[in-house]
């Protein structure tokens, strides 16, 4: 299972509404956006392998953020941070 988190930093609180797609190679596997908490509890329950995440965060700068994964057995939760002027995973 994938799941992520998004927060804008620059508001200091969740991101609402941001589209988050995941790839594995060019098929598309899910499309979701973040709810009121900025979270997107089940993006998709995946096996290992390579993947790709791709945010759209509401951004001037950043109009697209895309995460290449390469995922193991298990659960991974991917949270992201950005601002009009940078982001960060962790």
């Amino acid at each position: 299972m994938i799941s992520t988190h998004v927060l804008d930093t620059r508001k200091g609180g969740p991101a609402v509404g941001v589209k988050v797609e995941l790839y594995r190679g060019s098929e598309l596997l899910a499309a979701k956006e973040t709810d009121t908490d900025g979270r997107i509890r089940e993006l998709a329950d995946v096996g290992p392998g390579l993947y790709r995440l791709v945010f759209q965060p509401p951004s001037p700068f950043f109009r697209r953020i895309d995460l290449e994964l390469d995922l193991g057995e298990g659960d991974f939760h991917v949270p992201l941070l950005f601002s009009p002027f940078g982001c960060s995973v962790y």
